[in-house]
């Protein structure tokens, strides 16, 4: 995605236990813009369709795949077919009153309050210009939704090995992840050129672009500092495939636009290099400072993994079934540029008018909400939702090893919470 991604992660051995990645070649230049990387990714000509002028890119998977980064495993690394546990979710359970993230993150909200207070110090005060856009993004809300995932498995696995209280490096870690992620959003929103971020104007839409792309720049910089004084190999590995992820991930995406032959588990790819990656990071990296065992910190890494492929599977269900004051954005916003998420991928198995419309480029007056009402009717939203769920399943079995505190009840109903967004 962008140069310090590239400085940070360049030639590191990782040893993935869920994902053995082939690289693609493929460079994470910050000068990478989805149009440019749709040119090198698709043969294509500039044909007029129906009249309209539209550019129609003729994909060719051969020469598509040059430019795309899949797993050497099979598809179950990513399906688990076949590995899916007994179910142990009840979303229509009526008793239970509806899950909130302040109730979730009250086992740590001091942690949290404490993590608040040095998010904008830890940027540091060299720069005005980058001290300000560092209170912008800071200030500008979010749930700390990653730090609190950190705080929560920290808790959980400290019990097991005795700590009373957590460490240094947890809280660090827990720093180092939302900066990271704050400066994935900064990048995000020049890419997609978005003006607005929790109801806020963006950082590039006050400073300009080259000051948001610095300014994210920096924060990975910064976070990648503080990840060496940790001093801990393992982790330090962890947290920068994630930074080569988030890469790979705008880059896999930006291949893939209006592309109607993508699979599933190319999708699912994706989402967990722009979301679950970091999420399962997270967990964990809390685990490992915890020095609980191997075993152990894989299946909190397997945690968030789960959880994070779930949640992004519900963001794109929502950008289909919420209004636009809702979202913050425009609805459907992803299929209009070509994004094609679970529910159009399930969908197009249903309904070949569709494929017509998105290789259209949505061309003519109405074929933007001819294709969401496609989507809608074709089943594809309610196949979404039940993958969703199966990942979050997985999820709850991941907590199995875990004893029973009120850590893991606030992780169980971090799942919860996540698939409630829905009903």
């Amino acid at each position: 995605m962008l140069r310090m991604m590239s400085m940070t992660s360049h030639n590191l051995d990782f040893g993935r236990s869920v994902l053995d990645l082939l690289a693609c070649g493929c460079s994470s230049s910050a000068s990478i813009h989805r149009s440019s990387v749709r040119k090198i990714a698709m043969t294509g000509s500039r044909k007029s369709n129906r009249g309209c002028g539209a550019r129609r890119l003729v994909c060719c998977r051969q020469n598509l795949a040059r430019c795309r980064v899949y797993s050497t495993k099979t598809p179950e690394t990513l399906l688990n077919v076949g590995q899916i546990p007994p179910t142990v979710l009840n979303l229509k359970e009526k008793s239970r009153s509806p899950i909130s993230l302040a109730n979730i993150f009250e086992v740590v909200a001091e942690d949290l309050q404490t993590l608040n207070q040095n998010l904008k110090s830890i940027v540091g005060a060299e720069n005005p210009v980058l001290m300000s856009a560092a209170e912008q993004i800071f200030g500008a809300g979010g749930k700390r939704l990653r730090p609190a995932l950190v705080f929560l498995v920290s808790r959980a696995t400290a019990e097991l090995v005795g700590l009373k209280e957590l460490t240094t490096k947890h809280r660090r870690l827990a720093e180092i992840i939302e900066m990271i992620h704050t400066a994935s959003l900064i990048h995000d929103d020049v890419l997609d050129e978005s003006d607005m971020r929790r109801g806020q104007e963006t950082v590039h839409q006050l400073y300009g672009t080259r000051v948001a792309v610095l300014a994210g720049d920096f924060m990975f910089a910064q976070s990648s500092w503080y990840l060496a004084n940790l001093e801990n190999l393992e982790v330090i590995k962890l947290i920068s495939q994630v930074i080569k992820d988030f890469a790979s991930g705008e880059i896999k995406q930006a291949s893939s636009l209006f592309d109607c032959n993508l699979e599933l588990e190319e999708y699912l790819i994706k989402s967990y290099y722009k979301t679950a990656s970091l999420i399962a990071a997270s967990t964990k990296g809390a685990a490992i400072f915890s020095g609980v065992d191997g075993s152990l910190s894989k299946q909190m890494y397997e945690y968030g993994r789960n959880l994070g492929l779930s949640f992004q599977i519900v963001d794109d269900i929502l950008d289909f079934t919420q209004s636009a004051e809702q979202l913050g954005k425009p609805a459907a916003s992803d299929l209009a540029k070509g994004n094609l998420t679970a529910p159009v991928i399930f969908a197009l198995e249903k309904e070949p008018k569709l494929r017509e419309i998105i290789e259209s480029e949505f061309c003519e007056t109405g074929s933007l909400d001819e294709a969401i009402k496609l989507v809608k009717t074709s089943g594809g939203i309610e196949k979404a939702q039940e993958l969703a769920k199966e990942k979050a399943n997985l999820a709850i079995h991941n907590l199995h090893c875990l004893p029973r505190s009120p850590f893991r009840v606030a992780l169980e109903d971090m799942v919860m919470f996540n698939l409630e967004r829905f009903v």
